[in-house]
């Protein structure tokens, strides 16, 4: 998809500053997008913050990408959507889907900005280079709003912010175990947490519930369905 001239406009002065350090992503939607490398962050940040014409005063939102499993679906067709009741009852095991984009590696940080001064957005991609121990910089120093979202990104994916204030879990509680985001990460957690009322405090065990595959709970099943009765 073409970009519109606004930002058509932005891709030329960003290119024109960054470079080969910045290589433009597929762009599906309108939006633009670039793939950086860890150790150019944050002086290519700096430069979409300070440069005139550019201008990315704002950090929007920051998120972690897990790309486990990335293209693999239950299903052979690259027309098929990836819910539905076709999924859950008729899995096709790990089929490839159909794509071109093969992730450098598993875990990646996105960074979403804006320029307020000319009303523009841009998207940054960077790779982890550990897939074992997910390391970036930190943006802090750039733009404040990333405190809590890279919080939130080490909390829910285990990613390591380098230089970062105080990084720590923010959402799930103090004595919590894993990542829940990472896509191995079992759906129905490894500990229930509950308040005893004997022990006047909150204690963790075993869960309780058992994994399942999430399926329409209706189903049916009746002489509308029978094979003898459907037409050739």
């Amino acid at each position: 998809m073409t970009l519109d001239d606004k930002h058509a406009a932005v891709a030329a002065a960003v290119e024109a500053r960054l470079g080969e350090r910045a290589q433009r992503l597929e762009n599906t939607a309108g939006e633009l997008g670039y793939a950086i490398a860890p150790g150019d962050l944050l002086d290519c940040c700096r430069i979409l913050r300070d440069t005139e014409g550019l201008q990315f005063e704002m950090l929007m939102d920051l998120c972690g990408v897990d790309y486990l499993s990335y293209g693999r679906a239950e299903w052979d067709t690259a027309s098929a959507t990836t819910t539905g009741f076709s999924r859950g009852v008729l899995g096709r095991g790990d089929a490839l889907a159909e794509t071109d984009y093969q992730p450098p590696s598993r875990f990646a940080v996105v960074y979403h900005l804006l320029s307020i001064s000319n009303n523009a957005r841009l998207r940054l991609k960077v790779a982890c280079e550990d897939d074992g121990r997910p390391m970036v910089d930190s943006v802090t120093g750039i733009w404040a709003s990333a405190d809590w979202f890279e919080r939130e990104a080490f909390d829910l994916f285990g990613i390591l912010f380098v230089a970062h204030p105080d990084l720590r879990r923010i959402l799930t509680d103090y004595g919590f175990i894993g990542h829940p985001f990472r896509k191995d990460f079992p759906l129905i957690g490894k500990a229930e947490v509950r308040y005893d009322p004997k022990k006047g405090r909150v204690v963790y065990e075993p869960v309780s519930i058992e994994p399942r595959t999430l399926v329409p709970k209706a189903i049916r099943d009746d002489n509308r369905y029978r094979p003898d009765l459907s037409k050739d």
